[in-house]
Protein backbone atom coordinates (compact mmCIF):
# COMPACT_ATOMS: atom_id res chain seq x y z
CA UNK A 1 0.00 0.00 0.00
CA UNK A 2 0.90 3.66 -0.08
CA UNK A 3 3.92 4.74 2.22
CA UNK A 4 2.54 7.75 3.69
CA UNK A 5 6.29 8.75 5.01
CA UNK A 6 7.74 8.57 1.55
CA UNK A 7 9.33 11.72 0.71
CA UNK A 8 10.65 12.34 -3.04
CA UNK A 9 13.50 14.84 -3.35
CA UNK A 10 13.08 17.50 -6.70
CA UNK A 11 15.87 19.99 -6.47
CA UNK A 12 15.03 22.50 -3.55
CA UNK A 13 11.70 21.12 -3.68
CA UNK A 14 10.37 17.71 -1.50
CA UNK A 15 7.12 16.32 -2.24
CA UNK A 16 5.58 14.61 0.64
CA UNK A 17 2.90 12.34 0.54
CA UNK A 18 1.30 12.21 3.77
CA UNK A 19 -2.02 14.28 3.25
CA UNK A 20 -2.77 12.17 -0.03
CA UNK A 21 -0.91 11.38 -3.67
CA UNK A 22 0.09 13.86 -5.78
CA UNK A 23 -1.62 15.05 -9.61
CA UNK A 24 0.81 15.92 -12.15
CA UNK A 25 -0.84 17.85 -14.89
CA UNK A 26 0.00 17.03 -18.79
CA UNK A 27 0.97 19.63 -20.81
CA UNK A 28 2.34 18.83 -24.16
CA UNK A 29 3.16 21.65 -26.39
CA UNK A 30 3.58 19.35 -29.47
CA UNK A 31 1.09 19.16 -32.45
CA UNK A 32 0.28 15.35 -32.50
CA UNK A 33 -0.02 14.07 -28.72
CA UNK A 34 -2.91 11.01 -28.95
CA UNK A 35 -5.38 13.21 -26.21
CA UNK A 36 -4.23 16.93 -26.26
CA UNK A 37 -2.21 17.37 -29.63
CA UNK A 38 -2.30 21.05 -30.96
CA UNK A 39 -4.14 22.50 -28.47
CA UNK A 40 -1.07 23.59 -26.36
CA UNK A 41 1.14 24.57 -28.95
CA UNK A 42 1.49 27.81 -28.85
CA UNK A 43 3.47 29.31 -26.12
CA UNK A 44 0.80 32.10 -24.58
CA UNK A 45 -1.83 29.20 -24.92
CA UNK A 46 0.77 26.28 -22.92
CA UNK A 47 1.68 28.82 -20.04
CA UNK A 48 -2.36 29.60 -19.65
CA UNK A 49 -3.36 26.37 -19.74
CA UNK A 50 -0.35 25.36 -17.54
CA UNK A 51 -1.75 28.09 -14.91
CA UNK A 52 -5.00 26.87 -15.05
CA UNK A 53 -3.47 23.43 -14.15
CA UNK A 54 -2.14 25.22 -11.12
CA UNK A 55 -5.36 26.64 -10.24
CA UNK A 56 -7.13 23.76 -10.79
CA UNK A 57 -5.00 22.07 -7.89
CA UNK A 58 -1.93 20.56 -9.72
CA UNK A 59 1.07 19.58 -7.40
CA UNK A 60 3.56 19.00 -10.72
CA UNK A 61 2.64 20.51 -14.31
CA UNK A 62 4.32 18.03 -16.56
CA UNK A 63 5.72 19.70 -20.44
CA UNK A 64 6.77 17.80 -22.97
CA UNK A 65 7.44 19.13 -26.56
CA UNK A 66 7.82 15.51 -28.18
CA UNK A 67 4.96 12.91 -28.57
CA UNK A 68 5.59 9.59 -27.30
CA UNK A 69 2.41 8.07 -28.28
CA UNK A 70 2.42 4.79 -30.21
CA UNK A 71 3.34 5.23 -34.17
CA UNK A 72 5.21 8.68 -33.13
CA UNK A 73 7.96 9.78 -34.65
CA UNK A 74 11.11 11.21 -33.03
CA UNK A 75 11.55 15.26 -32.34
CA UNK A 76 14.89 16.95 -32.90
CA UNK A 77 16.25 18.14 -30.31
CA UNK A 78 16.48 21.49 -31.38
CA UNK A 79 12.60 21.68 -32.36
CA UNK A 80 11.77 20.46 -28.46
CA UNK A 81 14.12 22.85 -27.46
CA UNK A 82 11.98 25.44 -28.65
CA UNK A 83 8.81 24.22 -28.13
CA UNK A 84 9.20 23.76 -24.08
CA UNK A 85 12.09 26.00 -22.95
CA UNK A 86 9.63 29.36 -22.81
CA UNK A 87 7.15 27.37 -20.91
CA UNK A 88 8.85 26.15 -18.35
CA UNK A 89 10.41 29.46 -17.46
CA UNK A 90 7.39 31.30 -17.50
CA UNK A 91 5.57 28.47 -15.48
CA UNK A 92 8.58 27.98 -13.21
CA UNK A 93 8.86 31.39 -12.29
CA UNK A 94 5.14 31.80 -11.46
CA UNK A 95 5.84 28.83 -8.82
CA UNK A 96 5.05 25.77 -11.07
CA UNK A 97 6.87 22.37 -9.86
CA UNK A 98 8.08 21.52 -13.38
CA UNK A 99 8.99 18.22 -14.76
CA UNK A 100 10.27 18.15 -18.06
CA UNK A 101 8.99 14.93 -20.10
CA UNK A 102 12.32 14.09 -22.37
CA UNK A 103 14.23 11.04 -23.24
CA UNK A 104 17.31 13.45 -23.95
CA UNK A 105 20.11 15.04 -22.17
CA UNK A 106 20.60 18.63 -24.13
CA UNK A 107 16.40 18.89 -23.53
CA UNK A 108 16.58 17.95 -19.83
CA UNK A 109 19.64 19.96 -19.10
CA UNK A 110 18.43 23.19 -20.29
CA UNK A 111 15.10 22.54 -19.04
CA UNK A 112 16.23 22.10 -15.33
CA UNK A 113 18.40 25.25 -15.82
CA UNK A 114 15.24 27.04 -16.92
CA UNK A 115 13.74 25.91 -13.40
CA UNK A 116 12.48 22.31 -14.15
CA UNK A 117 12.82 20.39 -10.91
CA UNK A 118 12.02 17.34 -12.02
CA UNK A 119 12.68 14.95 -15.79
CA UNK A 120 10.26 12.52 -16.38
CA UNK A 121 12.03 10.14 -18.84
CA UNK A 122 10.24 7.39 -21.00
CA UNK A 123 13.31 5.52 -21.32
CA UNK A 124 14.02 5.54 -17.18
CA UNK A 125 17.49 7.55 -17.82
CA UNK A 126 18.56 4.74 -20.27
CA UNK A 127 18.12 6.07 -23.89
CA UNK A 128 20.60 9.00 -24.06
CA UNK A 129 23.92 7.50 -22.43
CA UNK A 130 24.51 11.47 -21.68
CA UNK A 131 21.21 11.63 -19.19
CA UNK A 132 22.32 9.73 -15.71
CA UNK A 133 25.19 11.96 -15.70
CA UNK A 134 22.87 15.61 -16.76
CA UNK A 135 20.13 14.15 -13.62
CA UNK A 136 23.07 13.73 -11.85
CA UNK A 137 24.66 16.95 -11.68
CA UNK A 138 21.02 18.85 -11.72
CA UNK A 139 19.38 17.62 -8.77
CA UNK A 140 16.52 16.76 -10.21
CA UNK A 141 13.65 14.44 -9.10
CA UNK A 142 13.59 11.68 -12.00
CA UNK A 143 10.70 9.41 -12.52
CA UNK A 144 12.17 6.03 -14.40
CA UNK A 145 9.47 4.91 -16.39
CA UNK A 146 9.01 1.24 -17.92
CA UNK A 147 8.44 1.00 -21.68
CA UNK A 148 8.86 -1.92 -24.00
CA UNK A 149 10.58 -1.07 -27.73
CA UNK A 150 10.33 2.67 -28.64
CA UNK A 151 7.06 4.60 -29.36
CA UNK A 152 7.58 4.04 -33.02
CA UNK A 153 7.17 0.32 -32.84
CA UNK A 154 5.90 -0.72 -29.26
CA UNK A 155 2.78 -1.57 -29.54
CA UNK A 156 3.14 -3.93 -32.37
CA UNK A 157 3.28 -6.83 -30.62
CA UNK A 158 4.36 -6.56 -27.10
CA UNK A 159 4.45 -10.01 -24.86
CA UNK A 160 6.04 -10.80 -21.70
CA UNK A 161 5.95 -13.99 -19.71
CA UNK A 162 4.74 -12.42 -16.75
CA UNK A 163 4.24 -8.32 -17.51
CA UNK A 164 4.02 -7.38 -13.40
CA UNK A 165 7.07 -9.30 -12.43
CA UNK A 166 9.46 -7.92 -15.40
CA UNK A 167 8.73 -4.53 -15.21
CA UNK A 168 8.98 -4.56 -11.28
CA UNK A 169 12.20 -6.40 -12.00
CA UNK A 170 13.52 -3.83 -14.80
CA UNK A 171 12.94 -1.12 -12.21
CA UNK A 172 14.35 -2.44 -9.86
CA UNK A 173 17.11 -2.87 -12.09
CA UNK A 174 17.48 0.62 -13.00
CA UNK A 175 17.04 2.07 -9.49
CA UNK A 176 20.36 0.22 -8.77
CA UNK A 177 22.16 1.23 -11.79
CA UNK A 178 21.30 4.36 -11.01
CA UNK A 179 22.61 4.29 -7.81
CA UNK A 180 25.41 2.91 -8.82
CA UNK A 181 26.19 5.58 -11.26
CA UNK A 182 25.86 8.46 -8.34
CA UNK A 183 22.08 9.22 -8.34
CA UNK A 184 20.35 9.72 -5.03
CA UNK A 185 17.75 7.38 -4.28
CA UNK A 186 15.66 9.82 -2.96
CA UNK A 187 15.10 11.41 -6.09
CA UNK A 188 13.63 8.42 -7.71
CA UNK A 189 10.21 7.72 -8.41
CA UNK A 190 9.17 4.68 -10.64
CA UNK A 191 6.04 4.52 -13.44
CA UNK A 192 5.09 1.04 -14.60
CA UNK A 193 4.44 2.83 -18.67
CA UNK A 194 0.99 1.88 -18.90
CA UNK A 195 0.49 1.51 -22.44
CA UNK A 196 3.80 1.56 -23.16
CA UNK A 197 4.75 -1.49 -25.28
CA UNK A 198 1.44 -3.17 -23.49
CA UNK A 199 -1.69 -4.59 -24.12
CA UNK A 200 -4.85 -3.53 -22.41
CA UNK A 201 -4.20 -6.78 -20.32
CA UNK A 202 -0.58 -5.93 -19.48
CA UNK A 203 -2.02 -2.67 -18.57
CA UNK A 204 -4.84 -4.14 -16.18
CA UNK A 205 -2.77 -6.73 -14.36
CA UNK A 206 0.34 -4.02 -13.43
CA UNK A 207 -2.67 -1.84 -12.39
CA UNK A 208 -4.19 -4.86 -10.23
CA UNK A 209 -0.86 -5.67 -8.93
CA UNK A 210 0.26 -2.08 -7.96
CA UNK A 211 1.42 -3.02 -4.38
CA UNK A 212 4.03 -4.83 -6.23
CA UNK A 213 5.61 -1.57 -7.42
CA UNK A 214 5.07 0.25 -4.17
CA UNK A 215 7.42 -2.53 -2.59
CA UNK A 216 10.35 -0.73 -4.51
CA UNK A 217 10.18 1.96 -2.02
CA UNK A 218 10.03 4.48 -4.31
CA UNK A 219 7.23 6.87 -5.14
CA UNK A 220 5.27 5.46 -8.00
CA UNK A 221 3.80 7.29 -10.67
CA UNK A 222 0.75 5.98 -12.88
CA UNK A 223 -0.17 7.76 -16.12
CA UNK A 224 -3.22 6.22 -17.44
CA UNK A 225 -5.36 9.34 -18.16
CA UNK A 226 -7.52 8.64 -21.35
CA UNK A 227 -5.49 5.79 -22.81
CA UNK A 228 -6.57 3.07 -25.05
CA UNK A 229 -7.69 0.68 -22.49
CA UNK A 230 -10.23 2.38 -21.34
CA UNK A 231 -11.63 3.40 -24.74
CA UNK A 232 -12.04 -0.58 -25.31
CA UNK A 233 -13.30 -0.95 -21.48
CA UNK A 234 -15.94 1.43 -22.12
CA UNK A 235 -16.12 2.08 -25.88
CA UNK A 236 -15.31 5.66 -25.44
CA UNK A 237 -13.41 8.00 -28.01
CA UNK A 238 -10.30 9.56 -26.53
CA UNK A 239 -11.83 13.29 -26.03
CA UNK A 240 -14.74 11.33 -23.82
CA UNK A 241 -13.08 9.34 -21.70
CA UNK A 242 -12.94 11.44 -18.22
CA UNK A 243 -15.29 9.22 -15.96
CA UNK A 244 -13.37 5.91 -16.94
CA UNK A 245 -9.98 7.88 -16.45
CA UNK A 246 -11.11 9.02 -13.29
CA UNK A 247 -12.25 5.82 -11.99
CA UNK A 248 -9.43 3.85 -12.64
CA UNK A 249 -7.22 7.02 -10.58
CA UNK A 250 -9.23 6.68 -7.62
CA UNK A 251 -8.24 2.35 -7.59
CA UNK A 252 -4.98 3.64 -8.32
CA UNK A 253 -4.73 5.92 -5.04
CA UNK A 254 -6.55 3.66 -3.34
CA UNK A 255 -4.19 0.39 -3.67
CA UNK A 256 -1.29 3.06 -3.25
CA UNK A 257 0.00 5.30 -6.16
CA UNK A 258 1.69 8.06 -5.03
CA UNK A 259 1.46 10.59 -8.00
CA UNK A 260 -1.20 10.57 -11.10
CA UNK A 261 -0.73 12.00 -14.05
CA UNK A 262 -3.52 13.33 -15.72
CA UNK A 263 -5.12 16.01 -18.02
CA UNK A 264 -8.24 16.70 -16.28
CA UNK A 265 -6.71 17.94 -13.39
CA UNK A 266 -9.76 18.99 -11.22
CA UNK A 267 -11.67 15.99 -11.96
CA UNK A 268 -8.57 14.47 -10.57
CA UNK A 269 -7.83 16.35 -8.13
CA UNK A 270 -11.90 15.89 -6.70
CA UNK A 271 -11.13 12.16 -7.39
CA UNK A 272 -8.06 11.95 -4.96
CA UNK A 273 -9.42 13.21 -2.14
CA UNK A 274 -12.72 10.77 -2.24
CA UNK A 275 -10.40 8.05 -3.19
CA UNK A 276 -7.43 9.06 -0.20
CA UNK A 277 -10.50 9.10 2.13
CA UNK A 278 -11.84 5.93 1.70
CA UNK A 279 -8.56 4.07 1.58
CA UNK A 280 -7.70 5.73 5.31
CA UNK A 281 -11.13 4.44 6.47
CA UNK A 282 -10.60 1.04 5.30
CA UNK A 283 -6.95 0.96 7.42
Amino acid sequence: MNDASLEWYCGDRILAFRERPRIMGILNVTPDSFADGGQHLGVEQAIARGLRMMEEGADIVDVGGESTRPGAEEVAAEEELRRVLPVVEALAGRGALVSIDTRKAPVAGAAVRAGARIINDVTALAGDAEMPEVARRSGAGVVLMHMQGAPRTMQADPRYTDVVAEVAGYLERRVRALEAAGLERRRMAVDPGIGFGKTAEHNLRLLGNLPRLCALGLPVVVGLSRKSFLGKLTGRAVGDRVAGSVAALAYCVIRGAHVMRVHDVRESCDAVKVATALRRAGE
